[in-house]
């Protein structure tokens, strides 16, 4: 009897398959730029309003009594609304002067438009972190969102949990498309087997404080996971890290994370003689990198592997996945 085919060389033949198109950098790029601007149109109007209000200051010293603005000055003297509420009054008033004398006063009569400067500069910085959260949270949506195609067009029954509010889990039929996307985890069942993916799992045993697995594959049902669940080597049955940074300056610092976290998985499955599925997917995928993933993939150090940004081998690995 021949060996089974190795699970990724239906969407993958040759590791330049894994290179990320220039247009799809493109797309992604285009996509992260309008999705920057519409979470920055908040703090565009929110800069506008403190202009019109701090313009009928006379001098920088006036501000500092305009109660109407005084959240802008918080802002502006470089205090994010997370730690607003860490300061008291009297260090709130510093800071405000410290804005005043430091920055507005040595601007002269473009004191409003200093102010609105350094306004803009707290927020981008609140816009930079949530951005660069967002990156992540846009690759699980998209890679949910090809995971849950595949059950359905399978005709496979699954249920879902939701990623805030209630913790039970619910039945997929009604189930809104924009909360799926945005789920913790699927259960459903293959051949008579349970299965149940989760999200951004932290596994004791890896020895890593605070770091977490972005997916992992369970041999139970969604009602048996529990804390020695999640301890048990033998109820894993793949692993994986998705990576959605679409910048290919990042790619290959992107990887070396994936990969070490990867390589730490399968140090510890393999000190406890377990050796479960250990999976790739990534959005930026330059020359170099797709040449040692698609090594790793050829000696068995990668189980299966995809780029985000091509859909058929998306659809090929959730397949797969789902399947296991």
């Amino acid at each position: 009897m021949g060996h089974a085919p190795k699970p990724y060389v239906g969407h993958i033949r040759q590791y330049e398959d894994l290179i990320t198109p220039y247009d799809k950098t493109r797309a992604g790029f285009v996509s992260i730029a309008l999705e920057r601007n519409e979470r920055a149109a908040p703090h565009i109007a929110e800069a506008k309003d403190l202009k019109v209000k701090a313009s009928k200051a006379k001098n920088p010293i006036d501000l500092a009594s305009m109660s109407s603005i005084r959240s802008g000055l918080i802002t502006a003297a470089g205090i994010s609304d997370k730690a607003t509420g860490h300061i008291d009054e009297l260090g709130q008033a510093e800071a405000i002067n410290g804005l005043i004398e430091k920055y507005l006063e040595p601007a002269g009569s473009e004191f409003v438009e200093e102010l609105i400067y350094r306004f803009l500069l707290t927020r981008g910085d609140a816009l930079g972190g949530s951005m660069r959260n967002l990156v992540g949270v846009l690759a699980q949506r998209k890679f949910t969102r090809a995971f849950v195609a595949s059950l359905r067009i399978a005709g496979t029954a699954f249920e879902w949990l939701p990623n805030v509010g209630k913790t039970n889990w619910l039945e997929s039929q009604d189930a809104d498309p924009q909360n799926l996307e945005a789920a913790k985890g699927f259960s459903w069942k293959h051949n008579g087997k349970n299965r149940v993916l989760l999200y951004n799992v932290k596994i004791p045993f890896l020895g890593v404080k605070g770091n977490s697995v972005d997916m992992c594959l369970l041999n139970c049902k969604h009602d048996q996971i529990s804390e020695k669940t999640i301890c048990a080597h033998n109820s894993y049955i793949a692993l994986g890290e998705l990576k959605g940074g679409i910048d290919p300056a990042g790619a290959d610092e992107h990887w070396k994370t994936a990969n070490s976290a990867l390589s730490r998985v399968r140090k510890k499955f393999k000190e406890h003689r377990f050796a479960p599925y250990i999976f790739f997917v990534g959005a930026a995928i330059e020359n170099a990198m797709a040449h040692e993933i698609w090594s790793q993939l050829e000696k068995g150090e990668l189980e299966n592997a995809a780029n985000l940004t091509q859909d058929n081998q998306l659809s090929s690995l959730c397949h797969w996945l789902s399947t296991l």
